[in-house]
């Protein structure tokens, strides 16, 4: 069973930067994980993805601003956001499992089965 929990949200002026980190418990080194945000009334979005091998995307709104990296050693996921933007504003969840082969975390996060409880970010402006 794995078990994710999100830290290092909070409040940061426009231009700032935050680091989230996802810390997992269980097996996590074969899967794809990701990081997604969501607010209240919309839908989630995909923000970073990151593949059992390393490999990364994001969503276009994120590109050079945010980097997702993972430690398997430390069983960790991280996501450093710089250039925040009132509209980053969101609760941050992580995410994690087998990908179907071909697909990002991203692209999969609707069959993806670990979530985290989440960590706001708020941006002002």
């Amino acid at each position: 069973q794995v078990q994710l929990v999100e830290s290092g949200g909070g409040s940061v002026q426009a231009g700032g930067s935050l680091t989230l980190t996802c810390a997992a418990s269980g097996y996590t080194a074969s899967y794809c994980m990701g990081w997604f945000r969501q607010t209240p009334g919309n839908k989630r979005e995909g923000v970073a993805a990151i593949g059992s091998d390393g490999s990364t995307s994001y969503d276009d709104s994120v590109q050079g601003r945010f980097t997702i990296s993972r430690d398997k050693a430390k069983n960790t996921l991280t996501l450093q956001m710089s250039s925040l933007k009132p509209e980053d504003t969101a609760m941050y969840y992580c995410a994690a499992d087998y990908c179907p082969r071909g697909l990002t975390a991203i692209q999969a996060q609707h069959v993806l089965y670990y979530w985290g409880q989440g960590t706001q970010v708020t941006v002002s402006s």
